[in-house]
């Protein structure tokens, strides 16, 4: 009997033994996965960007951090107590678009999109939200998560440098058909080749209908001394050229007096238009004065069949052309050289300049925007590196990405991928640099190596940039969730 009792001893002995170590395992555990959660927490309370959780199938939302407060203008807790009002935060104009594509995501797990969001004083601002799909055991997407980063001046700028861009492009292409249409009316001195060069030029200004050089020719008289139709007719119409008489007409009297430029929307609504012989179809119509060397030579009259057809643009392009061609009109009469361009040129000339100064401040607002990149680059909490695009060779990485890896800045820079074997499989970095040359790419699921050796799980992200002069990629490598690490191992 004694030899049992001491067996039973033992074996009680060694069962307390096992359950106070799996007691201790237990609170260990928990300590880490607490420790765990508040560094998490942490890190989600003190980036700039929006971290946001929605149900997949709900599209409600599970979860946002503090920047939600700081860049909507809402409330954590009032996303908590309606977790659809997102919904509301999104601008109406791109509402529609925006949760299509987010429909779309809980179906394919991609979601990249820039939009407009509004905040409660009416404020518009710009976000760029994008987000990656986590799966449960069976490969269904169970939620969205991402990140929203507010990007208004980023925006903004870009906006001012596509306007600074047309401003520029407009100036010089007007300039250039200014140009042109000047030299052709300097080719040759015969009246003919003048006025045809002159309605050919103005039809590259304008779309017209009916367009006349008409010039008083004595007494009441006015003659058509150069007409255009588009489209042209196969025979010059009969009668031509157009003669007027001033004495039948109170709106041509009026037109000849005033010697000033006129724009008519609609000619059904002007007084005596009926008059105008040989104008009388034209709905829309404009002229401009043909004045040389302080001479009224007459005007150009340019006509729509359709109404409200001109704007003060054209007459303002129709001004700019008269003025070469009142000196071109003057030259074929006179057979003599004159001064073509005039101050209405310089002006030109002036406004380009102005444009191409324009032009040099957004070159400075994007340094501007270069610098914050720099700034975004070096705080940010997420690993980011930038690598040339060919060889993988390291350019710059930020303190992130040291943490995350284990090496000092100075020990990858100028160090290829290859050199230090952050890929577990080189051959996914070949396959990322094919999918490259369709775009960018966002949360490819890879396994990349630590300076010990340990291998990461990782969300990839990446994208062709221009940096320093030479092809490269930004790359974001980012920790998946704990609980879907363990899924996909």
């Amino acid at each position: 009997m004694e030899v049992p009792s001491l067996l039973l001893v033992a074996v009680v002995s060694a069962f307390g033994i096992v359950i106070v170590l799996y007691t201790r395992f237990l609170v260990r555990a928990s300590k880490e996965h607490r420790e765990s959660a508040e560094c998490f927490q942490q890190m989600a309370s003190n980036i700039r960007e929006i971290f946001w959780m929605i149900d997949a199938e709900t599209k409600k939302a599970v979860y946002v951090n503090e920047a939600y407060e700081t860049i909507t203008g809402r409330s954590c807790q009032s996303l908590l107590e309606n977790p659809s009002s997102y919904e509301e935060v999104i601008h109406p104009e791109d509402r529609t678009r925006v949760l299509g594509r987010l429909e779309e995501a809980t179906r394919t797990g991609q979601f990249d999109e820039r939009f407009r969001i509004t905040v409660p004083s009416g404020e518009v601002r710009w976000v760029r939200v994008h987000g990656f799909p986590v799966r449960n055991a069976a490969g269904k997407i169970r939620r969205l998560v991402g990140t929203a980063l507010e990007i208004t001046a980023q925006k903004q700028a870009e906006d001012q440098v596509a306007r600074n861009l047309a401003t520029a492009e407009a100036a010089r292409a007007e300039a250039d058909a200014l140009s042109k249409a000047t030299l052709a009316l300097t080719q040759d001195l015969r009246m003919d080749f003048v006025l045809g060069a002159l309605l050919r030029s103005l039809a590259e200004l304008i779309p017209y209908t009916c367009a006349r050089v008409l010039v008083p020719e004595g007494g009441p008289h006015v003659l058509a001394l150069g007409e255009k139709l588009c489209p042209e007719p196969a025979k010059a119409p009969s009668g031509y050229p157009l003669t007027l008489n001033a004495d039948e007409s109170p709106f041509l009297q009026r037109i000849l007096a005033d010697q000033k430029s006129v724009l008519i929307s609609d000619t059904k609504q002007e007084e005596g238009w009926q008059t105008f012989k040989g104008h009388e179809h034209l709905r829309s119509w404009l002229c401009a004065p043909l004045v040389a060397s302080d001479e009224y030579l007459g005007f150009l009259s340019v006509g729509h069949t359709e109404p409200n057809h001109f704007t003060q643009e054209h007459l303002r392009r129709t001004q700019l052309l008269a003025i070469p061609a009142a000196a071109a009109i003057q030259n074929a009469r006179l057979y003599a050289r004159a001064d073509i361009y005039g101050s209405e040129l310089e002006k030109r000339l002036a406004d380009l300049r102005q444009a191409e100064v324009a032009l040099e401040q957004s070159e400075e607002g994007r340094r501007i925007s270069e610098e914050k990149f720099q700034k975004v680059f070096r705080s940010s909490p997420i690993p980011f590196s930038i690598t040339t695009l060919n060889e993988g060779r390291f350019v710059d990485v930020n303190a992130a990405f040291e943490r995350r890896y284990g090496y000092s800045r100075p020990e990858v820079l100028g160090r290829t991928v290859l050199d230090l074997r952050i890929w577990e499989d080189p051959s996914d970095r070949v396959h990322m640099t094919t999918q490259l040359q369709q775009g960018p790419i966002r949360n490819v699921i890879t396994r990349l190596r630590t300076k010990s050796g340990e291998i990461k799980l990782t969300a990839y992200s990446a994208d062709k940039i221009q940096f320093d002069g030479q092809s490269c990629i930004l790359a974001v490598s980012e920790d998946l969730p704990e609980y879907d690490q363990q899924k996909v191992n």
